[in-house]
């Protein structure tokens, strides 16, 4: 854990610092010598005091968070926290910075505004600490047993500002967004009171227990810190509630607000494929750690995506037609499995390297290739062992993914592992190169990696054991323990080598750690597993259902690009035929062979371009600039799907089949 007390330069120790400290020194620096050089305190109204360390022990009192989520028309949520204080003096406030599931220090605090701090009905002032923009330094006055702080969540208005999280038929509350806390504790051990304003005729659902509810006004019963802000709300006008665990041991509901009330009709098939799931999770794991789970499903267009994890609940934003056009929508069948395998792994078992004191502690994500990779993994086997996706889309799906890895020319300078470092560094914002920078890949060639461990397993064993038996002795241990449990890369080899013996350290330090020109992708899995990757020049019904879908174009494999349904290009492949021919995301393709550009003209061009004699023309305009490109490519169309291997067993249709126990 990095520590949050003010580092002083060298071994030089700053006035601010040593004042702080009780050492009596003026806030002067010392000359500066060719060694040391001078070190200033800040230019502020005050010094400011170290950020206390966190320590495991009670936070006094209850903190009352009130939130009015009524200005629909201007997406902004209004705040009144109270917050008990142990004394007067030197107080520091953290607005959390490093989230849960974001994997990264994301905390949205341009969109805190308006902060007032008040005790005993007079002003507080605030000052924001220089070296950790999410911590204000408060002082406390004699005689205050509380103070009061009031802001603004602002939501944003348009998406090009942020996650839209307020619209007028449905809200989101994250409640990290929306409060401070005392710096110097656990989150475990500051219990917070919430309390929220809805608009009139509004339903919500959320993963705490209701308290008092007066007209519009609900509040819940106490929380710790870590609890709620590991418990969002949907909120909406237009809302459904279905029992996805009926006569079960533990609650499991999906709570659902969309843009349009049309959007909640689900068939009576398509609730059973959900309580499937539920069903397939049960056998898969055999143990629940959670008292209830609720699904947060927001049907929209509206309201920013979302797809994040919580112990008893995940917030899930999906298609309109996610019922309603169900054989022509598969963009989100996946995402539901895959959020609610999170509350076994990552959230009740947990990277140690995640393990941390509060929301402004570090997080490490070491480990996020099981956290999320193995949740790739499964969200997709259960997918397709409940129904929410055929086993043959299921087998597309990961041809596709297959496709994109073995091409992932990245891997020639940047290994895997160190993908786990991008939330971090990048942020997800958008990359112009991703086949060569590479991105948060630890999750889906984290799936290719354990579908590699589930076929190895099954070969070892004769078919006898599986990577279920890892699942069941990893996260389904200790019925009904909601308490974090943290593991090391080497509980993971340990419970792996528990399964079947086996060098698994060097099996996954291997494909994890694998980078430069021999590097090659780890797809053994699928051929254990009695499948290889091919190509043919017609793509699976799977990807041509989804990228009609998604509005894309797919000529990654033939030219080296994928176009949108205005010929745009948004993504280019690192060292392919456009990528020589000097073609770059955003360029617009307006002609092909002569003739105004569209998708099927391209695809019929490559494939006449099988004639050597037959080049493909295209016409590029680049901002106010047009460029003719030939390409001398005669390959074809190429699209991947994946083809049998004959006397190799079926394994992957193992694996994809639903669980009878």
């Amino acid at each position: 854990m990095k520590t949050m007390k003010r580092a002083a330069l060298g071994s030089a120790c700053t006035a601010a610092l040593c004042l702080s400290a009780g050492l009596g020194l003026s806030a002067v620096p010392a000359p500066a010598s060719a060694q040391t050089p001078a070190v200033a305190p800040p230019a502020l109204p005050s010094l400011l005091p170290a950020i206390p360390e966190p320590v495991d022990a009670a936070y006094p009192g209850v903190i009352r968070l009130e939130v009015d989520a009524t200005n629909l028309a201007q997406h902004i949520f209004q705040v009144t926290e109270t917050i008990p204080v142990k004394s007067a003096g030197p107080m520091v406030l953290f607005f959390p910075e490093w989230l849960p599931g974001n994997h990264g220090p994301v905390g949205p605090i341009s969109q805190l505004a308006g902060l007032e701090i008040t005790a005993n009905g007079q002003p507080v002032q605030w000052v924001r600490d220089t070296l950790h923009p999410y911590a204000y330094h408060v002082n406390v006055p004699a005689g205050a047993d509380q103070i009061v702080v009031r802001l603004q969540h602002l939501s944003p208005t348009a998406g090009n500002q942020g996650r839209v999280t307020m619209t007028p038929e449905m809200l989101n509350i994250q409640w990290e967004k929306m409060l401070l806390y005392p710096a110097g504790h656990w989150s475990r051990n500051i219990t917070v009171q919430p309390t929220v304003t809805l608009p009139t005729g509004w339903s919500y659902g959320v993963a705490l227990d209701a308290d008092a509810k007066t007209g519009d006004v609900q509040s819940f019963k106490p929380v710790s810190l870590e609890v709620l802000i590991d418990s969002p709300m949907f909120a909406g006008a237009n809302y459904r509630q279905l029992d996805l665990d009926p006569n079960g041991r533990s609650p499991v509901r999906a709570n659902i607000v969309a843009d349009d009330a049309d959007s909640l009709k689900a068939t009576d098939d398509q609730v059973k494929i959900l309580r499937d799931m539920v069903v397939q999770f049960d056998r898969l794991y055999g143990a629940r750690h959670f008292d209830r789970y609720d699904f947060l499903i927001a049907m929209t267009d509206k309201l920013g995506g979302i797809g994040l994890e919580h112990h008893r609940s995940s917030e899930n934003s999906v298609d309109p037609a996610f019922f309603t056009g169900w054989a022509t929508h598969l963009g989100d069948r996946d995402l539901l499995s895959h959020e609610m395998n999170h509350s076994w792994n990552g959230k009740w078992r947990r990277p140690a390297d995640q393990y941390v004191p509060n929301f402004n502690s570090p997080l490490q994500n070491s480990l996020l290739w099981v956290y999320e990779g193995q949740t790739q993994y499964y969200g997709q086997v259960i997918a397709a062992r409940s129904g929410l996706l055929s086993k043959q889309q299921a087998m597309d799906a990961l041809a596709m993914t297959a496709a994109t890895f073995q091409a992932r020319v990245g891997r020639e300078w940047r290994a895997m592992q160190d993908t786990t470092n991008d939330p971090i560094i990048s942020q997800r914002r958008p990359k112009g190169w991703l086949s060569w920078q590479r991105d948060e890949d630890y999750y889906s060639e984290g799936q290719l990696i354990w579908l590699d461990i589930d076929t190895t397993i099954r070969e070892k064993t004769g078919g006898r054991k599986s990577l279920d038996d890892f699942a069941r002795a990893f996260f389904g241990i200790d019925d009904g323990d909601w308490a974090p449990r943290p593991y090391t890369f080497e509980d993971v080899v340990s419970t792996l080598d528990g399964v079947v013996a086996n060098d698994w350290a060097a099996f996954l330090r291997t494909r994890l750690d694998a980078s430069g020109p021999d590097a090659r992708a780890p797809l053994d899995g699928l051929e254990r597993g009695g499948w290889r990757l091919a190509f043919t020049d017609t793509p699976t019904d799977y990807q041509k259902t989804l990228f009609r879908e998604l509005g894309r174009n797919d000529f990654t494999y033939s030219l080296g690009f994928q176009t949108t349904s205005a010929n745009v290009i948004r993504a280019m492949q690192w060292d392919s035929p456009a990528f020589r021919a000097g073609l770059a995301i955003g360029m617009e393709i307006v002609a092909v062979n002569g003739q105004s550009a569209s998708a099927d003209r391209i695809a019929a061009a490559i494939t006449a371009a099988k004639d050597p004699a037959k080049p493909v023309e295209l016409i590029v305009k680049d901002d106010d600039r047009f460029r003719t490109i030939r390409f001398d490519y005669h390959d074809g169309l190429r699209y991947p799907r994946l083809e049998r291997i004959e006397g190799v067993p079926d394994r992957l249709g193992d694996i994809l089949t639903p669980r009878r126990n």
